[in-house]
């Protein structure tokens, strides 16, 4: 089981969106294997388990630029006409789930399924987190080394300046008969 839920790329799922990490109920309903609209419902029915940094709705201004860049379905308006098909619009501004949210998730969703990929999120969340630490400290160390042979070099390149520099002017003797 999880190196089917592992084989889809959950990485590629988690986004970040007002500075957090978050995953849309869309994406998570396609791992739970249940239609985006129950997911949604399970969630409004238990509205104490997730608070506002659980899981919040996009605002059109972040869903246009989520669309823009991965290519997902617009908004269905009532207005103009539609491709025929169901699914091909989102009616509503999607919810995201932070990692709480998604932890939270589990507990709505009481499927075996539900578990197993709840265990892969976290575990994928975990490694996100684990691998911004590791960047972190390697960018730390390396502004550390270049700030030392930053000042190392400056030596070298002052004492290569001053071996380029023309040697200075004696003062010449005038030229003619002196009196």
């Amino acid at each position: 089981m999880s190196s089917v839920v592992a084989s889809r790329g959950i990485d590629r799922l988690i986004r970040e969106i007002r500075a957090e990490r978050v995953m849309l109920d869309s994406d998570l309903a396609r791992l739970y294997n249940v239609e985006t609209k129950a997911l949604n419902q399970a969630v409004r029915r238990n509205p104490g388990r997730f608070p506002p940094d659980f899981m919040f709705r996009m605002t059109d201004e972040e869903f246009e630029e989520l669309r823009r860049r991965s290519g997902a379905s617009a908004l269905r308006y009532q207005i103009g006409t539609l491709k025929p098909g169901r699914g091909q619009y989102r009616k509503y501004l999607p919810y995201v789930f932070t990692e709480q949210g998604v932890a939270m998730l589990s507990s709505v969703l009481r499927s075996q399924r539900a578990i197993k990929v709840n265990v892969e999120i976290m575990r994928t969340f975990v490694r996100l987190r684990e691998m911004a630490i590791t960047h972190a400290d390697l960018a730390r160390r390396l502004d550390h080394l270049e700030s030392r042979y930053d000042r190392q070099f400056k030596v070298v390149f002052d004492a290569i300046r001053k071996l380029m520099e023309p040697p200075p002017e004696k003062p010449r003797p005038g030229i003619g008969f002196g009196t």
